[in-house]
């Protein structure tokens, strides 16, 4: 168990939680997050937001019962926190990278730019950020040592100059990543994805979440959530 620090609505339907829950973890993993007893009857999967001196943070936004429960906790509330689970945003020696993220897939980016910029502080990153009008969602984001593009309106991935990123780490919407791929793909730039899908255990057990790779089907929560991404688009690939 863990107890909630902070829990503000920072945008329409987007929450950040501050728990005090502490310990390693890596850029990329999650949590089964559960703020109940018995109904819902599963918990929900939530990437890290961020990890430091104060606990951990979920960046996560309202669509659900469960999630909605969420929400409504309050500073001295206990939080049920399984986990860090998952395969991770791998390491890298690269001086550039890029992170490219949709909606509420921006969430594992902020603590992958602030733990590759930990390890290397000469790394350069550019953060590409899309979001449906919330640009307050944005403004979380405005702390990191990155340079960053927020959009509010089209397509994300329009923006990228794919021709001079070689490293790119994208999390969001599936059809997003896949353009992503498409796009990067003739510059043979290697992109990671962090796929988003329902999750019962977290640890490979019910076999839930699995999903299509050209290797056969993985589990999201065991084998990803992060995979290379023409693993997973390989018809794009």
């Amino acid at each position: 168990m863990a107890l909630v620090l902070e829990n503000i609505r920072i945008s329409t339907n987007m929450y950040l939680m501050t728990t005090d829950h502490s310990g390693p973890c890596r850029m990329g993993q999650f949590y089964m997050v559960r703020g109940w007893d018995k109904y819902p009857l599963l918990s929900r999967p939530i990437s890290i937001f961020d990890r430091d001196d104060e606990g951990t943070k979920f960046l996560y936004r309202v669509v659900g019962e469960g999630t909605k429960i969420l929400s409504q906790m309050k500073p001295g509330d206990e939080i049920d926190l399984q986990g860090p689970y998952g395969n991770g945003f791998p390491e890298t020696n690269e001086q550039e990278i890029t992170l490219i993220g949709g909606g509420i897939g921006t969430a594992p980016l902020y603590f992958a730019a602030k733990e590759l910029k930990r390890k290397n502080p000469d790394i350069n990153i550019k953060m590409y950020l899309g979001f449906e009008g919330e640009d307050k969602a944005a403004e979380v984001f405005s702390d990191l040592d990155a340079e960053i593009i927020v959009k509010t309106s089209g397509y994300i991935t329009d923006w990228v100059d794919y021709e001079n990123e070689k490293l790119i780490f994208t999390c969001g919407p599936e059809i997003m990543m896949e353009t992503v791929c498409k796009k990067a793909e003739p510059f043979k730039s290697k992109v990671y994805v962090s796929m988003e899908k329902r999750m019962a255990c977290g640890v490979g057990a019910c076999l839930g979440c699995t999903c299509a790779t050209k290797e056969g089907n993985k589990r999201t929560c065991k084998e990803g959530p992060v995979f290379k991404g023409g693993d997973v688009f390989y018809e794009q690939a």
